[in-house]
């Protein structure tokens, strides 16, 4: 493994993400294709959570002391426990932009981390560093993917024509 891209993936990323979701209007980031569906707003809710409270955090604990267990979360819980619909969708952006910052900045100034760091889950088993770090590039990409199918779906509705000309989804 090549820490390093992945950082620079992750830095990447931030940019990616800014540029899909920045300045888009309440009836984007507020629509869903059905009930149960997540919106814009809901994902980007997540994303600034994950990155704070799970990635950068198992990461973090794995590095530092694989034998304590790193704290309990729940992001599917969190849409209704934290009411994600409500929020602000500008203010929720920026903060996942900032925190990402705040990551890319905390992994490039590791020293020497020791990626093999095995975290013993009782139900998954072993959890390395890498394995989280990994993951979480792993989870921009499904965010990413489902962001650009959210407003491929949501310019189908609105458009009202065919987009088979463009090419099969």
């Amino acid at each position: 493994m090549e820490p390093q891209l992945i950082y620079n993936e992750l830095a990447r990323n931030k940019d990616v993400f800014y540029n899909l979701l920045k300045d888009i209007s309440k009836r984007e980031y507020i629509w869903s294709q059905e009930k149960g569906k997540w919106c814009l707003l809901e994902i980007v809710c997540h994303l600034y959570d994950e990155e704070k409270e799970d990635f950068r955090t198992r990461v973090k604990c794995v590095l530092d002391d694989p034998n304590i267990p790193p704290p309990a979360f729940n992001p599917l819980v969190w849409v209704k426990e934290r009411n994600y619909i409500d929020q602000d969708y500008n203010q929720v952006l920026d903060n996942f932009l900032a925190e990402r910052e705040k990551s890319v900045s905390w992994l490039n100034s590791l020293k020497s981390p020791k990626w093999d760091n095995t975290y013993h889950h009782p139900k998954i088993g072993p959890m390395s560093a890498q394995l989280f770090l990994s993951n979480w590039l792993a989870h921009d990409y499904l965010h990413i993917r489902q962001i650009v199918k959210l407003k491929f779906d949501l310019l189908k509705q609105i458009s009202k024509e065919s987009l088979n000309y463009a090419g099969n989804w």
